[in-house]
């Protein structure tokens, strides 16, 4: 297998706290320069602080490496692994110049996200762009791999929490659930300048029609949402369309966060904590589906995007659309007017 093209695999992340005194200085960075008012950075670290001011996420990146690690040798591919985080340490500038001294030349960079907008994919390749710079490493290319809302195996691992989840219901109940796709809400001027949603949309009727879900049984709704209230955000919040369920009459939820690839903070915050405690409050069952983590197909899935540009690899998907462009134009994911992030990650 030819790997003159590239040299390295680089993992970019949002990156997280892993003690209380790094909650702050972690908000601070990802926080620096956006007019967000202080006492909604406080409301955020109380998140945090709820969790022992840890995130799971940078143990999740580790772990998820380690995964990628075997998935390629076990493939023939010896690139070397390097791991860069957006907000919090490693920092992607300091892995760009250990890149550097190593002499890396070509990489192929993976960011933890799977859906288009700007937040999730142009910001990513914004910060490689910058840590280049930083690092006086301008010679350095780093690809980004594309997108996968639509591979076959994301939505066979989605397909498959989600089939556990339910199975949580007696037979005589599962006709009765009712199911919540959720993702992170970004501003509407983002969702409009990006196919955010109807990515997720897309992701969401494939993963329900896997399972003969029939449409009135689901929706796609959104959480972890940020920024000041009278700027428009997607809707509806989880919350809200709970309260929506519980009027109805019904008794028994699954929420399915389709958008999130691991059970980092703002699942376990926003769908563990609050959630929860709503259902309990509204007298709903509440069953909430596991995200992919490095579940060893979704692992493979990153091996084949991998294979996709080192070695031309068929370029996997289903659904009505194809597969995502490898090389986003220049027109992909403009930033909004206005982008004011709490966010961990998506």
């Amino acid at each position: 297998m030819p790997f003159e093209n590239y040299d390295a695999i680089l993992l970019v992340s949002f990156g997280g706290p892993e003690k209380p005194e790094h909650v702050m200085p972690f908000l601070e960075n990802v926080l620096r320069g956006r007019p967000v008012p202080r006492e909604r950075m406080l409301q955020v670290a109380e998140h945090y602080y709820h969790f022992g001011g840890v995130s799971p996420l940078n143990a999740q990146c580790r772990d998820l490496l380690a995964a990628l690690r075997t998935e390629l040798d076990a493939h023939g591919i010896s690139l070397p692994l390097y791991w860069g985080n957006r907000n919090w340490h490693p920092l992607l500038v300091d892995t760009v110049r250990q890149m550097k001294q190593d002499g890396v030349r070509r990489a192929l960079a993976y960011v933890t996200s799977g859906f288009s907008c700007y937040s999730g994919c142009r910001q990513y390749r914004e910060n490689i762009a910058a840590a280049l710079q930083a690092a006086d490493a301008n010679e350095m290319q780093v690809g980004k791999l594309r997108v996968f809302y639509n591979h076959p195996d994301f939505i066979a691992v989605l397909t498959d929490r989600l089939r556990q989840a339910l199975d949580s219901f007696e037979p005589p109940l599962r006709e009765q659930v009712r199911i919540a796709f959720t993702a992170h809400s970004i501003p509407a001027t983002m969702a409009d300048t990006s196919d955010y949603v109807q990515q997720l949309q897309e992701t969401c009727r494939l993963a329900a029609s896997s399972l003969a879900l029939p449409p009135s049984h689901w929706r796609l709704v959104y959480q972890s949402r940020s920024g000041r209230p009278q700027d428009p955000w997607l809707e509806p919040d989880i919350l809200d369309w709970l309260r929506d369920q519980n009027a109805a009459g019904v008794r028994n939820v699954v929420i399915a966060p389709v958008g999130f690839l691991s059970d980092h903070m703002e699942v376990l915050y926003d769908l563990d904590d609050e959630a929860r405690k709503l259902c309990e409050l509204l007298n709903i069952r509440l069953v909430r589906a596991g995200t992919p983590g490095h579940d060893p197909r979704f692992v493979g899935l990153i091996r084949k995007l991998i294979e996709e540009r080192i070695a031309g690899a068929h370029r996997e998907c289903v659904g009505q659309y194809g597969p995502s462009h490898d090389v986003c134009p220049d027109d992909c994911c403009p930033p909004p007017l206005r982008t004011r992030p709490v966010a961990e990650t998506r």
